[in-house]
């Protein structure tokens, strides 16, 4: 008797396990997804990289990565994407992924007296896809706690690179001017960055009329915005409005890098 009475109440015990198993799956809601990240800055970014400037060290930043992904890494990746989707429309060349384009915090200390571990700003880089590899010309932002730069151009162009913009400019530079001188982008343009050989580079005439340009070691174009920017809901808007207006100086540029680059595949190819 006491053995069938215990059989009884375990089989109800299992039954009420059973259905009250039932009722919290049928009931269970899904949890919440994560909020997807704000294209652009909150003021908590500001002030870890403020923190960072203070305590440049592994430390410091390893106890707080979790806001540095947070409240930069991720609004970054957020800012990026919605500025390469415009994109497709003025620089379609320059689409990559957005994990492509952010640049990493940490620093490259190998060849430097400064050993800061991490950079005190954050920063992208569209780079033509044919290009990435190398340099060449392309699109650029980043954001520190004392300015946001937008800035497009050659900024690091390779030797041959370098000559192929040079020599193009010989037969071109008028036309490179007229993009320049664009009211629209000189208005959003604060500054050509062109940093400058002192004296005429070996083979090129010295009272040729683009010598100015041909002297430039760089070509780009830059605009510095208050910090402030970087925690507006219209950050990326801004940055796609600079890029379009300097998308033809990039095409510009990129165009006689790219033959460059072509026909060095042509010889590689041709085994000459």
């Amino acid at each position: 008797m006491a053995m069938a009475l215990r059989r009884s109440l375990e089989a109800i015990f299992d039954a009420v396990f059973c259905v009250r198993l039932l009722i919290a799956m049928a009931t269970k809601t899904k949890p919440a997804a994560a909020p997807a990240a704000l294209a652009c800055l909150r003021p908590e970014a500001f002030k870890f990289l403020r923190g960072l400037e203070r305590n440049n060290d592994r430390e410091w930043f390893n106890e707080r990565k979790a806001v540095y992904e947070a409240e930069l890494k991720e609004p970054m990746l957020a800012i990026i994407r919605k500025v390469t989707d415009a994109m497709t429309d003025f620089a379609p060349d320059h689409v990559r992924p957005a994990e492509k384009c952010l640049f990493r915090i940490y620093r490259d200390t190998r060849f430097s007296n400064d050993k800061k571990p991490y950079k005190t700003h954050v920063a992208a880089w569209w780079a033509h896809r044919e290009l990435e590899k190398t340099s060449g010309a392309g699109y650029y932002f980043h954001i520190s706690a004392r300015e946001v730069i937008i800035a497009a151009g050659a900024y690091m162009p390779e030797k041959d690179q370098l000559a192929a913009i040079r020599h193009w400019l010989l037969e071109n530079h008028e036309e490179f001017r007229k993009l320049l001188r664009r009211p629209a982008l000189r208005k959003a343009f604060t500054e050509f960055e062109g940093s400058a050989l002192t004296r005429p580079p070996k083979g090129f005439p010295a009272e040729h009329p683009a010598m100015d340009l041909i002297k430039c070691k760089q070509w780009g174009l830059s605009a510095t915005l208050a910090p402030e920017a970087a925690l507006d809901a219209g950050l990326a808007a801004t940055i796609i409005r600079h890029f379009r207006l300097a998308a033809p100086v990039v095409d510009a540029l990129n165009g006689p890098i790219a033959a460059t680059a072509g026909a060095k595949k042509k010889v590689l190819f041709g085994l000459h």
